[in-house]
């Protein structure tokens, strides 16, 4: 809370906006509802209901196995003993994280748009809007970890107790998916042609940011320019955890979430400036 002057000399009290984190926190009652909304909904009406939850990753993972280990005779450096069986663990390691980015981004620009309700007949906090999104996304890479860690226990009879690490090393890439939701999602009441974009966008980000291969096997001139790319770093970070058995990177850890903490401050502040016009536009 805060003074500012009126007229002459007077003052009157008004209060300064809150952080990120403090309107999450304020909200936190609703935006529980919401993630389980928006989770519900996914499945509401479907013969296997959260079953696809499994499904979903579990087809995936087998078509591409199949086409890069099978087909292309791909196999992960390292661990060519355990053949087809290795590249799915590392495959699919990469697609959690993936997929969790892509949830995130892809629905981003059209969440206000979808819930036009929000903007011209209540007083709703669209913020959360995204970050329930961000809660959805979760639950779903949670039950794709509970998959991996049936594979690796199929495969190699053990599973790695560095998995414990994992909330650490995604950290950042939640807080970055948060920052570019909400400003997508801004964006995306100005710019309609975002909800057409975004999707081709991250079918180019699926093949750059090493999913289907290690960093490590690029041209090593290449090395460091694909280290740019933050998601790759998450999903390297991510089977140093979760495939090879250890600690994450303390830089990556603390200056990702620094910069990931900066990021969603200034989002969200840049969210709240622009829904001033949304009643407007729609």
């Amino acid at each position: 809370m805060g003074w500012c002057e009126v007229g002459r000399g007077e003052k009157i009290m008004s209060w300064s906006k809150p952080s990120f984190a403090t309107a999450v926190w304020r909200n936190r009652e609703l935006l529980w509802r919401l993630t389980e909304r928006t989770v519900a909904n996914r499945y509401k009406g479907s013969i296997l209901g959260f079953g696809w939850s499994l499904l979903q990753p579990l087809m995936m993972l087998t078509v591409y196995t199949f086409v890069f280990s099978t087909i292309f005779k791909s196999r992960w450096s390292g661990l060519e003993e355990a053949g087809s069986l290795g590249y799915a663990v590392n495959l699919f390691a990469g697609l959690i994280v993936f997929n969790l980015f892509a949830e995130c981004i892809g629905a981003a620009p059209g969440q206000v748009l979808a819930n036009k309700n929000y903007v011209t007949k209540v007083i709703f906090p669209l913020e959360l809007l995204s970050v329930s999104c961000l809660g959805a996304a979760i639950f779903q890479a949670i039950t794709s970890v509970a998959i991996l860690i049936l594979f690796e226990l199929i495969g190699f009879h053990q599973f790695h107790l560095t998995m414990i690490w994992l909330p650490l090393v995604w950290l950042p890439l939640l807080l970055g998916c948060l920052a570019i939701s909400w400003i997508l999602a801004a964006l995306g009441v100005y710019l309609r042609d975002l909800e057409q974009l975004i999707p081709m966008l991250l079918s180019v980000m699926m093949f750059l940011s090493a999913v289907f291969y290690p960093l490590k096997s690029l041209p090593t001139a290449l090395q460091p320019i694909m280290q740019l790319n933050p998601l790759a770093v998450a999903i390297e970070q991510t089977r140093r955890v979760a495939v090879e058995g250890l600690a994450p990177s303390k830089s990556y850890v603390v200056s990702g979430t620094v910069i990931g903490l900066m990021g969603c401050e200034l989002a969200f502040r840049g969210f709240n400036r622009a829904r001033r016009g949304f009643a407007d536009v729609l």
